[in-house]
């Protein structure tokens, strides 16, 4: 698990106003939680220091959605998907009746239904600068600044993340997309420590031997950003991530890091920029895709295979925020009441066979007492 002293930065201090939003609206229901059901909770006595967001970063109270109303509602589960044709096409103006809702097979009655498009988002940018990206990171700061901009309102707030052999958080939540921009453009590639013969490599795609020095800590920055981040964030929320898949340094396993994004109901997109052209130059072999797979499929999200392509990655952003922009969001009430802290599948089905781009379950866990 992290240490507390190689993430500390991670924890801003709880303030007044946060806790007084906190009593407004109620404790985060944890029934609207996930994870796979292959996942397991991450060893005891290893948690992360907890994050909450500063003041003055604050949605307005008075911004109560239908999605908050749910998150706060013990005996509601709130699901944000996509619906899309066979040909990956966004299906707009749908209704409630379009669509059936399993929990672990059995169907649910679907208590709120809405097409939103302009609930308030919360989002975490996660930018890979091992040596692998060497090639690519100024695409990203730049496709990835231009959009920022073109997807936060001023209900909209998003935090940036570094890693390499450690993870940072470089920009604390805010809507100044400006400030966002220049939290990207003060990421560069870690020159301080290298695996092999790779020079600057920040650990890269080359694995590390026992005892030496840790790679590149993906699914550490995955966890750290959903349990520190967005665990106590109501609503829409996401995460991106610019990265080559590959993780060679993490004190936690890609199951750890997909528990803990469900568990804070984070859809997670992976947009993979991988120059193929720096491994093929090492001859080490690229594996990252299948696990990131994994945790976009969980979700209800998707991995973008962009390379090192300007053009694929601005297309691949466009997509995103199309499909942010694009969401249904239902509620059902469990027929299951037993709060024991289980798993519990998830499956939304469309009624016209269109495909639902959906996370895939919850852990029906007690809510948190509300502070006396």
């Amino acid at each position: 698990m992290p240490k507390l002293s190689a993430y500390r930065r991670l924890a801003p201090v709880v303030t007044a106003v946060s806790i007084l939003i906190f009593l407004a609206l109620g404790a985060p229901s944890a029934v609207a939680q996930t994870s796979p059901s292959s996942s397991a909770a991450p060893e005891a006595g290893a948690q992360a220091p907890t994050a909450q967001k500063p003041a003055d970063a604050q949605k307005p109270e008075d911004d109560q959605t239908p999605a908050e109303t749910l998150k706060v509602s013990v005996n509601v589960v709130g699901l944000f998907f996509n619906v899309k044709d066979k040909h990956g096409a966004l299906i707009p103006n749908l209704t409630k009746t379009d669509f059936e809702v399993f929990e672990d097979g059995k169907p649910q009655t679907i208590k709120y239904f809405a097409a939103e498009s302009n609930l308030p988002l919360t989002l975490g940018i996660l930018i890979d600068s091992s040596g692998s990206q060497l090639r690519v990171l100024d695409m990203e700061k730049e496709v990835g600044g231009a959009f920022l901009r073109q997807i936060l309102t001023d209900k909209d707030e998003a935090y940036v993340i570094d890693f390499n052999i450690d993870a940072e958080l470089i920009q604390d939540y805010t809507r100044d997309v400006h400030r966002l921009q220049a939290a990207l453009n003060k990421v560069k590639i870690n020159t301080g420590y290298t695996s092999g013969p790779m020079p600057g490599s920040g650990g890269g795609p080359v694995p590390t031997a026992p005892g030496s020095q840790r790679g590149t800590v993906l699914y550490d920055a995955v966890y750290l950003s959903a349990h520190d981040m967005l665990s106590k964030e109501v609503g829409r929320k996401a995460m991106i991530l610019l990265t080559d898949g590959e993780d060679e340094g993490s004190q936690l396993k890609i199951k750890d890091a997909i528990e803990a994004a469900q568990k804070a109901d984070a859809i997670v997109y992976v947009l993979l920029c991988a120059d193929r052209g720096f491994y093929g130059s090492f001859q080490v072999g690229y594996s990252g895709e299948s696990e990131m797979r994994k945790l976009t499929e969980a979700t209800g999200g998707r991995v973008i295979n962009v390379g090192n392509k300007f053009d694929k990655l601005k297309e691949a952003f466009d997509q995103i925020a199309a499909e942010l922009r694009s969401q249904y969001n239902l509620g059902y009430t469990p027929i299951n009441t037993v709060q024991d802290g289980s798993y519990r599948k998830l499956e939304v089905k469309s009624k016209q066979s269109y495909k639902v781009q959906c996370r895939a379950g919850y852990y029906a866990t007690p809510r948190e007492p509300l502070p006396q």
